[in-house]
């Protein structure tokens, strides 16, 4: 089975991934971008690079995604494959950039995962109030430093992107408990396996 776990920037994905790595011992935890060596060098790029399209961060996001199927997912899904982020996060910050329409999203993603996208993704969804809570107590990266309102669009994004790839999706409360998501994400999972 292949989930992945979404969210912006401190809903918690990274919590939520090292408790199940913990929880699920024999799973493949893996995230994109960057889950392969060809990934960090693309990661590096885009984050440090001197790009100036933005189509070229989306293509090269892409071939990650489809070095990333390749080597990683395809290889391995005969078992639990727990992802930080997916197609999901890249096709939502793609759409917040207006770089093409939803269809050719869709398209150029099925097309990098050989259409072997997750079978589910669990998006932990905050408040405005939240996520301005937590902003307020640490130091913002790249992406965090673009605003709230950004990161709220970004949020609405994935909901829509996950749909819109065909993908079961549970939206989460990520205003609860570590607890409470977890037990919500592992009662899922453990149904499914």
């Amino acid at each position: 089975m292949y989930i992945a776990i979404e969210g912006i920037d401190t809903a918690g994905k990274s919590t939520q991934i090292e408790v199940l790595r913990s929880l699920f011992p024999d799973a493949l935890i893996t995230k994109e971008p960057g889950g392969t060596p060809a990934g960090v060098e693309i990661r590096n790029m885009v984050l440090h690079g001197n790009l100036k399209s933005k189509t070229a961060e989306l293509l090269l996001f892409l071939a990650d995604r489809a070095e990333h199927t390749e080597s990683v997912i395809l290889p391995n899904m005969t078992k639990l494959i727990i992802s930080d982020r997916s197609a999901v996060s890249g096709m939502a910050y793609a759409s917040v950039q207006n770089l093409c329409d939803e269809a050719t999203l869709v398209m150029l993603n099925r097309l990098a995962t050989n259409g072997y996208l997750p079978e589910t993704v669990f998006i932990l969804r905050l408040t405005p109030e939240e996520l301005a809570h937590r902003l307020s107590q640490k130091e913002h990266d790249m992406i965090e430093s673009r605003g709230i309102d950004y990161l709220l669009s970004i949020q609405d994004a994935l909901i829509s992107a996950a749909y819109a790839l065909g993908i079961q999706t549970h939206v989460i409360d990520a205003t609860q408990s570590i607890d409470t998501i977890t037990k919500e994400i592992t009662t899922f999972i453990k149904e499914a396996l």
